[in-house]
């Protein structure tokens, strides 16, 4: 099932009540949430955002704490997740975009296997791309005046998340130059911040939380989100900006960028996957289903709660919070691209940056 597809049954299905689960109880445990990037990112605020309102909902209110393990681009993390196994129910792991890119490129450095793990909480994001100020004045909503420029980025990797942006920017015919090995997108924002970097983008919850203080003080100049899906699949206006255009609006503008053929194929299929279900909660190999029941109900009583949608609306943007079985289904939508894509995608990293991942 493609993430379209997922996303129209999720639009026309009604809600089915999950059975009670069994009794859990965390009284006086620790909750243990591993983020496999840098405190400064995206996913620390998602995950920071969750935990409190999490704990409340848990059965016997256990601390939920966030904890770190950055490094390859969050595969040293998912690696180590692989090999741990359920113990007590209170080791909870996050993954984002960065996590899955890998995963479906083929790395060889990726020793994890998704299948293996328990979703229980799945949610889409969106990703806002800014430039410098001085740079932003030659911003007309196309790139046409930005070709000249030689653009300093700071990136996690090419087969990361990051691949969207790099690909976005190189159809749209721009010259920027990636500085690889950043631990996490919050410090590609400040390489940003001290002007060791010229253009950056964040998911929406840093964005958010961070880099809409740069726009707001006159420090960064707003280019292009990477937009949403309606129900048809069709890219949208991402809801939480509104109005920011989007990568498909700027392509359009943009002499020479098109959005049909095989780099816009490529581009969409690994955008699908990386955005719309990108950061995922999971439970070890070997959880008990009634354990993932109680994490699953617990995230359930989270988003509905009263100020959920005012909060997170703040917080980490307007997007879609799947629970139980359609964090199943959401996990195995964002984990799958086409044979095609795949193979455009390798090829364009070998050219572009020498990465060889056939």
């Amino acid at each position: 099932m493609t993430i379209t597809q997922f996303a129209t049954s999720v639009a026309v299905a009604a809600l089915v009540a999950s059975p009670a689960a069994a009794e859990v109880d965390l009284s006086g445990k620790t909750v243990e949430w591993v983020i496999p990037f840098s405190e400064t990112g995206g996913s620390a605020k998602w995950a920071n955002f969750f935990a409190p309102m999490l704990s409340e909902e848990l059965p016997g209110n256990p601390t939920v704490v966030v904890k770190f393990m950055p490094g390859a681009g969050s595969t040293k993390g998912a690696n180590w997740f692989q090999e741990q196994e359920y113990e007590d129910g209170t080791l909870l792991f996050g993954t984002s975009g960065s996590t899955q890119f890998p995963y479906l490129l083929d790395d060889p450095r990726v020793r994890y296997e998704y299948s293996d793990w328990v979703p229980v909480m799945a949610s889409g994001t969106g990703g806002v791309a800014y430039i410098n100020p001085k740079d932003g004045e030659k911003f007309d909503g196309s790139a046409n005046a930005l070709k000249d420029i030689n653009f300093i980025y700071g990136s996690q990797g090419a087969t990361r998340l990051d691949l969207v942006p790099l690909l976005a920017w190189q159809m749209l015919g721009m010259n920027v130059e990636p500085v690889f090995g950043i631990k996490g997108r919050g410090d590609g924002r400040l390489m940003f911040e001290r002007g060791e970097a010229t253009i950056d983008y964040q998911t929406s919850s840093s964005y958010l939380g961070a880099s809409s203080d740069l726009v707001a003080q006159g420090k960064a100049v707003p280019m292009m989100t990477w937009g949403a899906l309606d129900e048809e699949g069709n890219i949208v206006r991402d809801p939480t900006f509104p109005d920011i255009p989007t990568f498909k609006e700027v392509c359009e503008a943009t002499e020479g960028c098109e959005t049909s053929g095989d780099a816009w194929d490529a581009w969409k299929a690994f955008f699908v996957s990386g955005f719309p279900v990108q950061k995922i909660a999971f439970l070890p190999a070997g959880t008990p289903d009634e354990v993932a029941q109680t994490y699953a109900d617990a995230f359930d009583a989270v988003r509905k709660r009263d100020d959920f949608a005012t909060i997170s609306a703040k917080e980490i943007g307007k997007y879609e919070i799947f629970v139980g079985p359609n964090a199943k289904k959401a996990t195995e939508a964002g984990t799958t691209v086409s044979p095609q894509a795949k193979e455009y995608v390798k090829n364009w990293l070998q050219q572009a940056y020498g990465v060889s991942l056939k």
